[in-house]
C-alpha cells in the first residue's frame, strides 16, 4: 500500500486516503435575495464529480459567515438556515460515494466585495451588489481597494459569534469537518500579520495580541463543534516579506497554540496578505513550510501548492513532509486524479459501479 493511499483517522472521522481537495471558490451563487449564498446545481455537479472521481476529502470553498464576509457577491454562505439546508444535498452525495465532506468557514475582511476573477477581480460598489469591507485596521489591501472600516471591539466579538453560528449550521448541513480560514490575506490573517494589523488595543501589537482573535474564533467553533469531529485551520505560513509580516517562525509557534485549543490539522499555504510581493513559485513550492510544522510540532499537516504529479505526491508523504496533500488546479483539470493515482500506485482505486466497466 502506498503512503498516499493509507487511511487517516482524526478524532472519530476516518478519511480513506490522503488525496484531498482544497477549498477553491466557484463564484457561482446568487448575489442577492433569498438564494444569496445558496449552493446550486453548479456546486452539486462540481463537488459530486470529484467525489465520484475518488477524492477522499473535499473541503468546500470559502463559505462566508456573514454577508459582508464574502469575497465576492457570488460566494457561498452559512449565515442562514436556507443555505445550510441546500448544502445537505451535496454532503449527502459526497458521503454516499465515500468522500468526507468538509467546509471552510471564512470572512474576507478588507479583501471583500470584489468581482469574480474572470471579470477582473476588482472591488465592486453597491451598484454591483458590493458593500463596505471590514478589517482590523483602516488599511487598504492595495491602491485598487477601498479603505476598510476598522472593527470595533464589539464588532470583533460579533464576528467570533458568526463563526460559531456558521459552525452549528455546518453540522446541520451534514459536514464532517470544519476548516477555519486564517490564510490568504482574509480577516483572520489580517489580524495575525503586523503588515495589516496596526491596532493598539488587545488585538494588536504583540504576537499574543495578534493571535487573540484567531484563537477566540477557534475556541468558539470548537465549543459548538462535536468533540468527535475534527477541526482544521488554514494558515499562510509567510507573507513573503523581508520584514514587517507574518513569519514561518510565528507559524510554528502558532501551530502549537492551535493544537492546544483543539485544532486537529493545519492546512499550510502561504501569501495573500501583501500586494506586489514576489513569490518563488514552482512544483511543491509551499511543501517546505508544511514540512517544518510537521517536523517541529506534533500537529498533523496538509501540504498544498503546485502538487500535480502522482510520484511527487507520493514522495511528499513517504518522506514524512506532510500527512495529506491538497490538489487544487489539478483536480479542476482532472476530477478523477485520485483514481488515476491509485491505479499507478496499486492503491486500489475507488470507482463507482456505473463506471466500473471503463477501468
Amino acid at each position: 500500500m502506498s503512503a498516499l493511499f493509507q487511511p487517516l483517522k482524526l478524532r472519530d472521522v476516518t478519511i480513506a486516503h490522503r488525496v484531498w481537495m482544497p477549498p477553491m471558490c466557484q463564484y457561482s451563487a446568487e448575489p442577492v435575495g433569498p438564494s444569496a449564498g445558496v449552493p446550486g446545481d453548479w456546486h452539486f455537479a462540481h463537488y459530486g464529480a470529484r467525489a465520484t472521481g475518488g477524492t477522499a476529502l473535499i473541503v468546500v470553498e470559502a463559505t462566508a459567515v456573514s454577508p459582508e464576509g464574502r469575497i465576492s457577491p457570488q460566494d457561498l454562505g452559512l449565515w442562514n438556515d436556507t443555505q445550510a439546508e441546500a448544502f445537505r444535498r451535496i454532503t449527502g452525495f459526497l458521503r454516499a460515494h465515500g468522500t468526507v465532506p468538509a467546509v471552510q468557514l471564512a470572512h474576507a475582511g478588507r479583501k471583500a466585495s470584489t468581482d469574480r476573477p474572470w471579470k477582473g477581480g476588482a472591488p465592486v460598489g453597491t451598484d454591483a451588489h458590493g458593500w463596505q469591507p471590514l478589517a482590523p485596521s483602516a488599511l487598504p489591501f492595495d491602491e485598487r481597494h477601498p479603505v476598510p472600516t476598522e472593527l470595533t471591539a464589539g464588532q470583533i466579538q460579533e464576528t467570533v459569534g458568526q463563526f460559531a453560528d456558521a459552525a452549528r449550521r455546518a453540522l446541520a448541513a451534514g459536514f464532517e469537518i470544519v476548516e477555519i480560514h486564517g490564510a490568504h490575506g482574509y480577516l483572520i490573517h489580517e489580524f495575525l500579520s503586523p503588515h495589516s494589523n496596526h491596532r493598539t488595543d488587545g488585538y494588536g501589537g504583540s504576537y499574543e495580541n495578534r493571535t487573540r482573535f484567531a484563537l477566540e474564533v477557534v475556541d468558539a467553533v470548537r465549543e459548538v463543534w462535536p468533540e468527535d469531529k475534527p477541526l482544521f485551520f488554514r494558515v499562510s505560513a509567510t507573507d513573503w516579506l523581508d520584514e514587517g509580516g507574518w513569519t514561518p517562525d510565528e507559524t510554528v509557534r502558532f501551530a502549537r497554540d492551535l493544537q492546544a485549543h483543539g485544532v486537529d490539522l493545519l492546512d499550510v499555504s502561504t501569501g495573500g496578505n501583501a500586494a506586489g510581493v514576489r513569490i518563488p513559485t514552482g512544483p511543491g513550492y509551499q511543501v517546505p513550510f508544511a514540512a517544518r510544522v510537521k517536523a517541529e510540532t506534533s500537529l498533523p499537516v496538509a501540504a498544498v501548492g503546485l502538487i500535480t504529479d502522482v510520484e511527487q505526491a507520493e514522495k511528499i508523504l513517504a518522506n514524512g513532509e506532510a500527512d495529506a496533500v491538497l490538489l487544487g488546479r489539478e483536480l479542476l483539470r482532472d476530477p478523477s486524479w485520485a483514481q488515476r493515482a491509485a491505479r499507478e500506485l496499486d492503491g486500489g482505486a475507488r470507482v463507482p459501479d456505473q463506471y466500473g466497466w471503463a477501468v
